[in-house]
Formats: structure tokens, C-alpha cells, sequence
């Protein structure tokens, strides 16, 4: 299996047909879906095996590997410790891409979020092309908010809870829009740099 991605702790890979028990574990855990479902699975086992991992194995072809969700492991161990993605919408523009992530909570208070989503952010920008990183998240979800802005990206507008979150812990308060842009990520390297 090629490495998508790796820091200096962590490695990501694309999942595999066999790996639905993972995305299964990781969306059973009530901590870790809090801002996205209220604390419930997302969806149920057999959706899982039946039609994420197969849509997930189609997104890696029709991006030819360069976009999608993936695997977070560790190299220490090869303990999974979650998923990230950086992929446009659907529909979108190839240079306009989504970060995300959803980490176990024992991979909580790690650093590792931080960790992959930099060499994420770096991957994009210097190896595929990429205008634009964006992100969303819940206006209560502070330790998501706390992540993209240590990967330089900064709120560009309010956003409303989406539809199908309305039952969710905050729901009320809607979330935020984070972005960096290619130049934004040349300055802040060349800030790191010095």
C-alpha cells in the first residue's frame, strides 16, 4: 500500500475494501460524533461496508489518488487513530479543497490532527495544485477550530448548521468557514522559514 501522506509521527493510506470495521469503531463512539450527529453512528454498519467504502474506493479513481479520505496510523505502532481528507466537493473545482479529519479519542490531545493536517496543507499546495484549503466546523467545536487555525487558516464567514445537524449540541450558534489560500500558505512558510 503507497503512503499518501506522511509527518514525523504519522502516516496516511487509502482505505481499503476491508477496513469498514474501522470507519465502523470510529463512528460508534458518542465523544468523537458529539458535533456531528449528537453522539449517534452516522449511519449503520451495513451502509458502511454497502456503500462509504465502495464510494470511498470510487473517489480515489476518479481523483487518480490525488484527492479523498484516508487513514491516519501511526508509525510507532500502526495503531489506526482515524481518517482525513482533502477533496474537492463533488462537483467543485479541483483547486478548491475540503480538510477534514475525525480522530479516536484516544488519538485526542496528541497533536496529531495539527500534525497530518500541516502536511496536508503542504501536499496540496506544493504537490497538487491546490488554490484553496477550506474547512468547516461547529461553532462549539473548539479543538477543531484550534487546529486549522494552527495550520494558518483563519475564518472567512459564519455558516449555518447544516440540515441534517439541527438536533446537534449548538446547533443554534451555526459554525465556521476556515480558508488558506496558496499565497497565505507561501507566507506563512517563508515566516517559518526565517
Amino acid at each position: 500500500m503507497t503512503d499518501y501522506v506522511e509527518s514525523q509521527r504519522l502516516v496516511l493510506r487509502q482505505f481499503t475494501a476491508d477496513d469498514a470495521d474501522l470507519l465502523i469503531e470510529l463512528d460508534s463512539d458518542p465523544a468523537v460524533m458529539r458535533f456531528l450527529t449528537g453522539g449517534e453512528p452516522s449511519m449503520s454498519d451495513d451502509e458502511v461496508r454497502d456503500q462509504v467504502i465502495p464510494n470511498l474506493l470510487a473517489a480515489y479513481e476518479r481523483w487518480g489518488g490525488r484527492f479523498g479520505l484516508f487513514a491516519g496510523y501511526e508509525k510507532a505502532t500502526d495503531d489506526f487513530i482515524g481518517w482525513f481528507c482533502l477533496r474537492p466537493e463533488r462537483e467543485g473545482p479541483l483547486d478548491e479543497v475540503e480538510l477534514g479529519y475525525r480522530l479516536r479519542r484516544d488519538a485526542w490531545g496528541e497533536g496529531y490532527a495539527t500534525e497530518l493536517s500541516n502536511a496536508l496543507v503542504d501536499k496540496g499546495f506544493s504537490e497538487l495544485g491546490v488554490s484553496t484549503v477550506w474547512g468547516e466546523t461547529m461553532a462549539l467545536n473548539v479543538a477543531s477550530q484550534q487546529v486549522m487555525t494552527k495550520v494558518g487558516m483563519s475564518v472567512v464567514a459564519s455558516v449555518p448548521t447544516p440540515e441534517g445537524m439541527q438536533g446537534v449540541e449548538g446547533a443554534e450558534l451555526g459554525g465556521y468557514r476556515f480558508e488558506i489560500t496558496r499565497e497565505q500558505w507561501e507566507l506563512l512558510r517563508e515566516r517559518r522559514a526565517e
